[in-house]
């Protein structure tokens, strides 16, 4: 533990794998407190077991009002304070076009990562204000920066996150709230949730998205986690309003 984040509590959400997990480790070997959420209450389990002790797992749906408020409280009674989120939880890829996709997908999406991501912030706002200050991290994408034919709903999910995400923090700034809040951009990540999406398409499908990163490789879940560590800390004081875009060169 090096300490970057020491001090520091911090809510996870989407932490049961990929990205979500990854994130709450690197940051407990930094340091922090870390409340992982989600809505898979097995692996969250197996998340906060790696957390030695410095957190715990809280079942929790981003799209419901009440979840949040249970979360973001269930975090200040344990911890005492709450200075950092990271807006983590989503649905991946759904294969649909503007002909083709229906509501419940387009629902379903915006729900996870665009409504969840909205209602995290605005709960986070008050206990950070009251801690002297955070960061909120939101994840983003590639996507947000840059459209594809066959993800409608999502590009339309990410690119939202990525503009929410410059009007919090226009307003935590304008409000002296010492309230950060700032948008990673990953590439296509070799986590779970695009893996099962290339499952459905066959392997022709990674090789074509590995070749849009022009470093030869899709990310890793430490590529994201390690820019989550910077954001959190105090490193990156001067950072908000940004799109840390963390793409293997696909947007140069």
């Amino acid at each position: 533990m090096t300490g970057r984040l020491r001090h520091k509590a911090a809510l996870v959400t989407g932490g049961a794998s990929g990205l979500g997990r990854q994130s709450a480790i690197r940051m407990v070997e930094q340091g922090a407190l870390v409340c992982v959420t989600d809505i898979d209450g097995e692996r969250g389990e197996q998340t906060a077991a790696m957390l030695g002790g410095r957190g715990f797992f809280l079942r929790h749906d981003v799209s419901s009002e009440a979840d949040w408020d249970r979360a973001v409280r269930t975090a200040v009674d344990r911890f005492g304070k709450l200075q950092v989120l990271v807006n983590c939880a989503g649905v991946g890829l759904a294969n649909d076009n503007i002909a083709d996709c229906d509501d419940a997908v387009w629902d379903g999406i915006m729900d996870a990562n665009l409504h969840g991501a909205f209602l995290g912030c605005r709960a986070a706002i008050a206990p950070m204000r009251g801690a002297g200050g955070g960061s909120i991290v939101n994840l983003a994408s590639v996507l947000a920066l840059r459209g594809a034919s066959d993800a409608l709903a999502y590009c339309a999910s990410k690119g939202a996150v990525r503009l929410l995400t410059k009007s919090v923090a226009l307003h935590c700034a304008r409000e002296g709230t010492n309230i950060r809040c700032n948008a990673i951009c990953p590439g296509y990540m070799d986590t779970n949730m695009v893996r099962a999406f290339i499952d459905g398409t066959g392997e022709e499908e990674r090789r074509r998205l590995t070749a849009l990163h022009p470093l030869g490789r899709m990310g890793d879940a430490d590529d994201v986690a390690h820019m989550v560590v910077y954001l959190a800390s105090d490193e990156s004081t001067f950072v908000t309003g940004a799109e840390m875009v963390v793409d293997g060169g696909y947007t140069a």
